[in-house]
């Protein structure tokens, strides 16, 4: 009989802890009050109102975020990718070189990381990036070493493919 109680009394406490737990999750965002058993009015707010004391400190006008540019892969543009830690930018990068479609897709050889991603009508580069180029401007450079480092190498490497006879 005392076997059968504490069976009973593990059951009632398993049943209890488990509807406490379901009401936990389900219970706060139901209302008796709307059909949908959802209230409208604490539903949070997307846009709150912003903090008067903060200050924006970049503008970027809709036109400008919204606008197209054009790559032009046989001519004379580059990609240029930062790689910023932390965010993606190694999958992202490459994503670049292993997975676009492209005319002259990347050589990306086994066993190596680095692959070379030329332009369709000549042996010069279209991407600057960790995965195409390697560390040339050093390890995670900033967008202020970039700036000051990428054509500096883009002129090294074309002298070098036009001294090398083809």
């Amino acid at each position: 009989m005392v076997e059968r109680t504490s069976k009973f009394l593990l059951i009632v406490a398993v049943s209890v802890c488990f509807m406490l737990i379901l009401y936990q999750y389900v219970g706060p965002g139901l209302s008796l009050s709307s059909p949908s058993g959802r209230s409208y009015a604490e539903e949070p707010d997307l846009f709150p109102t912003p903090d008067p004391h903060y200050v924006k400190k970049y503008y970027f006008p809709v036109r400008e975020l919204e606008r197209e540019l054009a790559f032009d892969m046989k001519g004379e543009d580059v990609i240029v990718f930062l790689h910023i830690q932390k965010t993606g930018g190694t999958t992202f990068g490459r994503h670049l070189v292993q997975n676009v479609r492209l005319e002259v897709p990347c050589d990306c050889r086994p066993g190596q990381k680095k692959c070379t991603c030329y332009r369709p009508n000549r042996r010069e580069t279209w991407l600057f990036s960790r995965f195409s180029t390697g560390w040339s401007c050093g390890l995670h450079a900033d967008w202020t070493e970039l700036t000051n480092c990428v054509p500096g190498v883009l002129d090294r490497r074309e002298s070098a493919a036009a001294k090398t006879p083809r």
